[in-house]
């Protein structure tokens, strides 16, 4: 308490009673914890004036502007008593106080000559202030009261004295007067300052209420006396604005005000109140509404319960209502009103937060749009109604622009870049197709080319195949519009199908054929040269503007250098495509050792041929070699690099050498093609009378096994390092490989990119092995692309799936010999009994030579233990094994030797014949069909009489 009156001594000397009385009552307000609080002064006639309130609602406030003396309020009883007053406001008809149920504590202020005002508190849930509170509330009073005596008039009301000379001198510069009626003796009651209000001399006034009667504007007097008598019945509150006499002739504008008093009994007894001259005001506020009333835009005054006071004549056109009609009506109920989606809530919200808020509305039928600009005011709400119907007609007109022109900026960007990645024409049709058709709302997109003297088609989106053979290969000198933009270099525009027959007559029924109704025809020029046209079509008439025809002119130049590109790499293309073919094999060859099939996929768009490759090469002996390689890079370099290791591989095979020496030999040919060149192979030898095959790999992943069963497995193949950095000598690995097995080579890119690792990538591939062994072997290699090779591979993939079939025991007979002149009639005899065994007696006589010869061969330049064997597979395979490694050759006998043609024998006898090494020294084989020898030059020889030739 002390430091609030502390606070309240360092007030600065001078400071405005308004002032002091504000500060004093703010403190008072926080020392009672109060809800609010007021002070009003005694006036004329004791009434009880308003001059400060705090915390209070404007509205419950203004049920204590002016308390009269006889009052039972809080306020009027602490001014009478001159003492502190507590009461609970009562709530009801008896009401004490505009807060029912709050806690009111008043104490009076005042000077030696009694109380000239009240100080009072407003309590909540604090109840009865405590001795301390009302000890407070006594001394801040009396500071109040101290401290007014040397401030500047303002307010300050009293019954006489300086303080009630101030007073007087304030009110009459106002000319603000106080009255009083008694309603039950009719007694009126001036102050000076109403007298002059009211335009009467003392000496005039008669104490009644026709004083006041004879002053009124006959026009005003009877809707003023219904308004006095609305507030007697409801005891409530007069207030009005009206005209009266004035002295010197005339009316002027008069506000009142005043409040209806009751007895003990809850009836009316007094009304008390106050009056101004409000002419000035008045003729101020009517130039300002003869202003609102013509303003260009719409406006409207409502009241805090929403009903419209004032209305001006833009307002009533928006609304269709007359101001008769709309003025008192609750805004919402209004038809125009209630059909704007939105509005009411949006308006009692910006009401409720005391804050200005604006929105578009449409108004329905006019189907105008309105900004509403909703301000709330003391009294209500204005609310302001511009037409911006035009305004946002532009503004959205100028966002679609903004907004198309981003999209085709956006899509022009992203056109370039898809042109920049396509490749062939037939990807540069399709990126326009899809980045040109939906913005310009098209429906069809042609694009051909000059081809000599005639048009042909490169690409086409939203055309019938029947209309494409028709516009196909157009000569020059029949007149077209895509001739025209071709040699004029100038696009041409058709808005519809009228004025396309007007210019082509000779092609009238060329709207019908294509199903279109306007097109647009521009030149593709690159490098200075037009080189064909772009045709887009549309399936209504269009008109486009001039934006629209710049745009695809810019379009056109796009499209025109990456189509040229992209013909240029289609021709590239062709030829790497006709090298690729002719690089790989034509077909696999039908073995009776194995079943082949294979795939190639070039890697990426193709745009280069690869390096990798594959090959089936049949050998002697029911023996087949599988072959997978892979050059590193692309480009031509690396395919004739693969083409010469494929020759190679297929002559070094044709030797009859090992596989180990086969692969020293390609290491070599890699190597000397320099430092950055190196290849991956991987040969596999199959040997079908044994069911062995020999594995070397230089580099490549391990081939991949499926046995009869269905088990898959990959095996532990030696690893050497790639041709061109391999030292020889390299692995050999022999595998026994189950008849009916599946042999799998292929090259790294079926199971390796950058999206998946090797592992899983021969995970996956054993998978759908093991899915589809049983299937037909073309179905198997579709199945493996499709199930495991990348939509863009990043290498090319070469797939060679080989069934091995193991030759019957009954097909092959093999017989020691002895190492003497006496082996050759041994051989014939075993060659002559078997072939009598498998029914080919008619090749006997001719099997018989050969095994001689080549027994005979043996017996005289090798050495080493002897055998010979017998193979009927698809062709009669006749070999002799000895342990010598010297090979023979055909020499060119003179006609005096007397040695040297046997081999030239052997090579006449038989289809083919040759050398190889074994294990143990080598093998020397003939081979013939299964059919009739011939035999002609063995007549008149005695079989059993020929020895060693």
């Amino acid at each position: 308490m002390h430091a609030r009156l502390a606070l309240l001594d360092t007030v600065e000397a001078g400071t405005a009673e308004g002032e002091l009385l504000r500060l004093v009552l703010q403190q008072a307000v926080s020392e009672l914890r109060g809800l609010g609080g007021a002070v009003h002064l005694c006036g004329p006639m004791g009434v009880l004036r308003l001059v400060s309130a705090t915390g209070l609602p404007a509205a419950s406030v203004r049920e204590w502007e002016i308390i009269g003396n006889e009052s039972t309020q809080a306020p009027a009883l602490a001014v009478r008593r001159d003492s502190a007053v507590w009461e609970l406001a009562a709530a009801g008809a008896q009401a004490t106080a505009p807060w029912p149920g709050a806690g009111l504590a008043a104490v009076p202020l005042s000077h030696g000559r009694g109380p000239v005002g009240a100080l009072t508190i407003v309590t909540g849930a604090e109840g009865k202030p405590g001795k301390e509170q009302w000890d407070f509330l006594e001394a801040a009073a009396a500071w109040a009261q101290r401290r007014m005596a040397d401030a500047p008039p303002l307010t300050r009301l009293d019954h006489g004295g300086p303080s009630a000379d101030r007073l007087r001198q304030a009110l009459d510069a106002s000319r603000v007067g106080t009255w009083e009626w008694d309603l039950r003796t009719d007694e009126l009651i001036w102050d000076d300052a109403a007298m002059s209000v009211y335009g009467t001399r003392p000496e005039e006034f008669v104490p009644r209420t026709q004083s006041w009667m004879k002053v009124v504007h006959p026009d005003d007097l009877p809707w003023t006396l219904a308004a006095v008598e609305k507030a007697i019945h409801e005891r409530g509150v007069f207030e009005a604005e009206y005209r009266v006499r004035r002295r010197g002739g005339g009316y002027g504008w008069t506000r009142a005000r005043g409040r209806v008093l009751v007895d003990d009994n809850g009836e009316p007894c007094r009304m008390v109140g106050t009056a101004w001259d409000s002419h000035e005001t008045r003729e101020a506020r009517d130039a300002l509404s003869r202003a609102l009333r013509h303003m260009s835009d719409g406006f409207l005054s409502v009241g805090d319960d929403w009903r419209i006071a004032f209305v001006n004549l833009k307002a009533e056109g928006i609304l269709g209502s007359t101001e008769e009609e709309l003025y008192g009506r609750v805004l919402w109920t209004l038809p125009a009103v209630r059909q704007i989606a939105g509005m009411e809530a949006r308006c009692r919200e910006a009401a409720a937060a005391a804050s200005p808020t604006g929105f578009d509305v449409r108004m329905p039928g006019t189907g105008k749009c309105y900004h509403l600009r909703v301000v709330p005011v003391p009294d209500g709400v204005t609310l302001y109604l511009t037409d911006v119907t035009d305004t946002r007609r532009h503004d959205a007109e100028r966002r679609a622009r903004e907004r198309a022109a981003a999209e085709r900026a956006a899509r022009t960007a992203e056109l370039t870049a898809a042109l920049a990645t396509a490749t062939t024409s037939r990807d540069v049709v399709s990126a326009v197709a899809r980045r040109v058709l939906p913005p310009f709302a098209a429906s069809g997109l042609m694009v051909q080319v000059v081809d000599g003297d005639r048009v042909r088609n490169v690409g086409a989106v939203g055309y019938t195949s029947d209309y494409l053979d028709w516009v196909e290969g157009r000569p020059k000198d029949v007149r077209n519009p895509v001739w025209d933009a071709i040699s004029t270099g100038e696009p041409l525009f058709v808005s519809t199908a009228e004025e396309f027959a007007a210019r082509y007559p000779d092609l009238a029924d060329h709207p019908d054929r294509s199903g279109k109704q306007a097109w647009v025809f521009v030149p593709l020029t690159a490098s200075g040269r037009c080189f064909g046209a772009c045709v887009l079509s549309f399936d209504q008439p269009r008109r486009l503007t001039d934006e629209e025809r710049t745009l695809l002119t810019t379009i056109s130049a796009l499209l025109a250098h990456a189509l040229e590109r992209a013909r240029l790499y289609d021709a590239e293309h062709t030829r790497s495509q006709e090298l690729q073919r002719a690089l790989l094999p034509r077909r696999l060859p039908d073995l009776s050792a194995c079943t082949a099939a294979a795939r190639y996929l070039p890697a990426g768009q193709g745009m280069d041929v690869g390096g990798d490759w594959y090959d089936v090469i049949p050998l002697s002996a029911g023996r087949v070699a599988l072959v997978v390689g892979d050059v590193m890079g692309h480009g031509l370099s690396e395919a004739a690099t693969m083409g010469r290791l494929r020759t190679a591989v297929h002559t070094l095979a044709a030797l009859e050498l090992p596989p180990d020496e086969i692969m020293a030999h390609l290491n070599d040919i890699v190597a000397d093609l320099g430092e950055d060149s190196y290849a991956t192979c991987l040969y596999a030898l199959y040997d079908s009378t044994s069911g062995t095959c020999s594995l070397v790999r230089a580099g490549h992943p391990p081939p991949a096994v499926v046995h009869p069963d269905g088990t898959v497995h990959f095996p532990d193949v030696a690893a050497d390092p790639p041709l061109g950095a391999a030292e020889p000598p390299f692995q050999t690995t022999d595998v026994v490989v189950a008849p009916e097995s599946l042999l799998v080579l292929y090259s790294d890119g079926l199971v390796e990119s950058s999206e998946r690792e090797i592992d899983q990538g021969m995970a996956d591939l054993a998978r759908l092995l093991r899915a589809s062994y049983d299937k037909d072997l073309q179905q198997l290699c579709d199945d493996i692309v499709a199930g495991i090779c990348p939509r863009t591979a990043d290498d090319d993939i070469a797939l060679l799936v080989a069934r091995v079939h193991a030759l019957a025991a009954v097909r092959m007979a093999s017989w020691p010999l002895p190492a003497d002149p006496r082996a050759a009639g041994q051989a014939r005899r075993h060659v002559r009994e078997q072939l009598g065994a498998w029914g080919l007696e008619d090749l006997s006589e001719t099997t018989e030579l050969l095994a001689s010869e080549l027994v005979g061969n043996v017996v005289r330049h090798a050495s080493g233990p002897m055998r010979l064997r017998l193979l009927c597979e698809a062709d009669l395979v006749c070999e002799v094994f000895d342990g010598s490694l010297t090979m023979p050759r055909i020499r060119h006998a003179s006609e005096t030797d007397e040695g040297g043609r046997g081999l030239q024998l052997v090579a006449t006898l038989s289809q083919r014949w040759g050398t190889r090494y074994t294990a143990a020294g080598k093998c020397i084989w003939t081979a013939q069909a299964l059919s009739a020898a011939p035999v002609s030059i063995l007549d008149g020889f005695d079989m059993d009489a020929i020895g060693p030739l």
